[in-house]
């Protein structure tokens, strides 16, 4: 038996864009609590981006990248009588936001672009534009969920 929930803690909104989801993602990208250092990475992406692009705000790809990231179904492990079955659950709101922010991160690190700034600005582009690793991840994600369809009714 499980105790009791834990509680959610909410996080302040980044002091430039008054956005909390940004506050998130540089708590996210954040190695051993050196916050200033992910804070310049975060900043330093979202003004390469506007570098970039012709007339198009950073802080908007931002916002598109991690909608496009969003998983809607995901695959959960469920033992019945010695079988293991990958059943297919809907993902909740904090959750959705949670995996994609860690997908982006996790291959913006992986990019093989010289500094963390300029593989986080095309990762969020990439992303953005419905293309990259990470929208190849939600898209995987969905693609097994749907194969797994016929177990659905192991929901729990």
């Amino acid at each position: 038996m499980r105790r009791r929930k834990a509680p959610v803690r909410e996080v302040l909104p980044d002091p430039i864009y008054a956005n909390k989801v940004i506050t998130k993602f540089i708590n996210s990208l954040m190695y051993d609590g050196k916050k200033s250092v992910a804070t310049e990475i975060m900043y330093g992406a979202i003004k390469a981006i506007e570098k970039k692009g012709n007339d198009i705000k950073g802080i908007d790809v931002f916002n598109d990248a991690i909608e496009n990231v969003k998983p809607i179904l995901e695959v959960k492990s469920r033992r019945v009588g010695g079988a293991t079955y990958q059943v297919p659950v809907e993902v909740r709101p904090a959750r959705q936001q949670a995996l994609a922010i860690r997908w982006i991160i996790t291959f913006a690190r992986k990019r093989s672009e010289r500094t963390m700034i300029d593989r986080l600005a095309n990762e969020l582009f990439d992303a953005a534009n419905s293309k990259g690793a990470s929208f190849k991840k939600k898209e995987d994600t969905y693609k097994m969920a749907e194969a797994n369809k016929a177990f659905a009714h192991y929901r729990w």
